[in-house]
C-alpha cells in the first residue's frame, strides 16, 4: 500500500481578505470573522487563513503559515475548492500562479526536462493543454542533447511550442478544479 505524504505549506499568497468575513455569514457582525482566502506557494494548495486580530492583508501579500510562530495568520482553518472561491480571489488567482512559476522558472522547466510516461500509452507531458504526442516527442529529442535552461530556450528547440508559461498555468488550474485524476504540479 503506497502512503500518501502529506503536502504542508510553509507560506501562502493572499487572493482576497475578506475583513467582515463571508458576505453570506448571517451571523451579527461582532461574531464574523475576517477570512483570507489564499494559495500555498509550494503545492498551490487553497486555503482559508483565519488572520490575528487586528491585521489588515493586501492581495499578494506573502504570509507564513508554517508550524514556528505566525506573525499574521492566527490560524488555518482548511482547504477550499475553486467554487468557494469569491470572485476577487477567483479573478486574482491566474496571476498569482503566472508570478509563482515566473520565480521558479528552474523548477517548471526541470518538469520538461525530467517528465516522464504515465502508463504505455500516456506520457506526463500530454497532460499539459495543448501539448499532444509530437509536441511530448520533440521535447524528448531536443531533451536528450542537453537540459532546457529556460522556458525561452524550450520554445527555441521545439518548433511550434506552445508558450510553456501559459501551458502550466492552464494545467494548475484543471488541477485545482478537479478536472483530471492525475496531478503533476497540485498536491491532494
Amino acid at each position: 500500500m503506497e502512503q500518501e505524504r502529506k503536502a504542508r505549506e510553509d507560506r501562502a499568497i493572499v487572493l482576497d481578505f475578506l475583513q467582515h468575513g463571508y458576505p453570506f455569514d448571517k451571523r451579527p457582525s461582532h461574531k464574523k470573522t475576517p477570512i483570507v482566502q489564499a494559495i500555498g506557494k509550494d503545492f498551490f494548495t487553497l486555503l482559508e487563513l483565519v488572520p490575528k486580530p487586528g491585521i489588515f492583508l493586501q492581495p499578494y501579500e506573502e504570509v507564513y503559515i508554517g508550524e514556528e510562530k505566525r506573525e499574521k495568520i492566527h490560524h488555518i482553518s482548511g482547504k477550499l475548492s475553486m467554487e468557494k472561491l469569491t470572485a476577487t480571489a477567483s479573478s486574482e488567482l491566474p496571476h498569482v500562479i503566472k508570478e509563482m512559476i515566473k520565480k521558479n522558472e528552474k523548477k517548471f522547466v526541470d518538469f520538461f526536462n525530467k517528465a516522464q510516461p504515465l502508463t504505455t500509452r500516456m506520457h506526463q507531458l500530454e497532460l499539459l493543454p495543448g501539448l499532444g504526442k509530437k509536441h511530448m516527442w520533440e521535447v524528448i529529442e531536443a531533451r536528450k542533447d542537453r537540459d532546457f535552461e529556460s522556458f525561452e530556450d524550450l520554445k527555441k528547440r521545439v518548433k511550434l511550442m506552445p508558450d510553456p508559461e501559459k501551458t502550466i498555468i492552464k494545467r494548475i488550474l484543471i488541477e485545482l478544479k478537479g478536472d483530471d485524476k492525475h496531478r503533476l504540479f497540485v498536491e491532494r
